[in-house]
């Protein structure tokens, strides 16, 4: 099915925050209703050879989007125009809708949906500047694809002041959430921002009451596709109490002096309920260059979907390894490799290129 909506319906805007209407974010391994993924359409990052750089993102976009058919609904999001040619690459099962789109990365652009106790599905829709403004994207139509699916969710909308994206977040389901400082203060996205108005909005419109600050990003994510230290390549919780966090384990890469900064703030952390936390590392691939450039690959931007794990990978020594970790982490989930380095080529991975619908039901 391919739609092309330009308008959708909008709810009347609420009166009031996600945390006092009874809304929170569930955590990732909570059950999907569907992942909402998006088309690379041409830019920047992707260029306009539909026969070079752009053809084969679509295609490795395409493979992450059936290879997550296979557990769970995918919908995907289209520049207006380029439906037919996803529905050529993707498996008959998967929704195409058609909006104005300016890129890709569902994760950062898309909403952060919530669930109530009663069973609604909520949405907070931050606000997006392509990454403070980085540069590399326009965010003319990009700012309101959040918007736009969650209207085709169906979910009551909260409309954040905060810059922020999906990436820059991860929550335990249970209270907790972790940032970066460097994403969180970003002059090109909340230049007027303390800590602590931060760490209001965060509360307020994910439902949580601990924010757990490290400091800064992974050395290339301050490049020119960079996010400026999105948290979903260091550190993802797996479980309550349990962080997996990127190592990197060679003292020559500067990542090494990163890693052991954060590591360090995780060991010494707690979570909303007063537990320390349990931290596995996991190693970085032995890779540190390719062509001469350094490279930050890693296998913390996981997706975690409806009984699988679909797993970054790099042709490395060390996939195996984290393969083997991760399938301790989320036991019962069958762990899927997929090639990752032409995600990472363009600034993010797997997990930076999807976005999760929690299923809900009243309890």
């Amino acid at each position: 099915m391919t739609m092309s909506i330009r308008n959708l319906p909008t709810n009347p805007p609420p009166t009031t925050v996600p945390r006092i209407a009874g809304f929170s974010m569930p955590p990732e391994w909570a059950r999907h209703e569907r992942t909402w993924m998006e088309f690379p359409s041409a830019n920047e990052t992707f260029g306009d050879d539909v026969d070079g750089r752009l053809g084969h993102c679509r295609r490795v976009w395409a493979s992450v989007a059936d290879a997550i058919a296979r557990f769970e609904p995918v919908s995907l999001v289209c520049n207006v125009g380029d439906g037919e040619v996803a529905r050529a690459l993707v498996d008959p099962s998967i929704e195409i809708y058609e909006t104005p789109t300016d890129d890709a990365w569902a994760r950062d652009s898309g909403p952060t949906f919530l669930t109530h106790p009663d069973g609604r599905l909520g949405a907070t829709h931050w606000r997006f500047n392509a990454w403070g403004n980085a540069g590399f994207s326009k965010f003319d139509d990009e700012q309101h694809v959040g918007g736009f699916i969650a209207g085709l969710a169906g979910a009551e909308l909260f409309n954040s002041a905060m810059v922020n994206e999906g990436g820059g977040i991860h929550v335990d389901g249970e209270g907790t959430v972790m940032i970066t400082t460097t994403v969180q203060l970003d002059p090109g996205r909340n230049p007027t921002w303390n800590a602590e108005q931060v760490e209001t909005e965060l509360k307020a419109y994910l439902g949580v009451s601990k924010v757990i600050w490290l400091p800064r990003g992974l050395t290339m994510d301050y490049g020119r596709l960079g996010t400026r230290g999105h948290v979903d390549i260091l550190a993802a919780f797996a479980r309550p109490g349990l962080v997996l966090a990127h190592a990197q384990l060679d003292p020559a890469h500067p990542d090494h002096e990163v890693s052991n900064e954060y590591l360090a703030v995780l060991r010494a952390s707690t979570d909303a309920s007063g537990r320390p936390l349990e931290v596995v590392e996991v190693p970085a691939p032995r890779t540190t260059h390719v062509d001469g450039e350094l490279v930050d690959w890693g296998y913390i931007n996981h997706y975690v979907c409806n009984e699988a794990v679909i797993l970054c990978t790099f042709d490395d020594p060390n996939d195996e390894v984290a393969a083997e970790i991760l399938a301790k982490a989320y036991p019962g989930r069958q762990i899927v490799l997929h090639d990752a380095r032409a995600i990472f080529e363009c600034g993010g991975g797997i997990h930076c290129i999807t976005q999760q619908q929690p299923a809900v039901q009243a309890v």
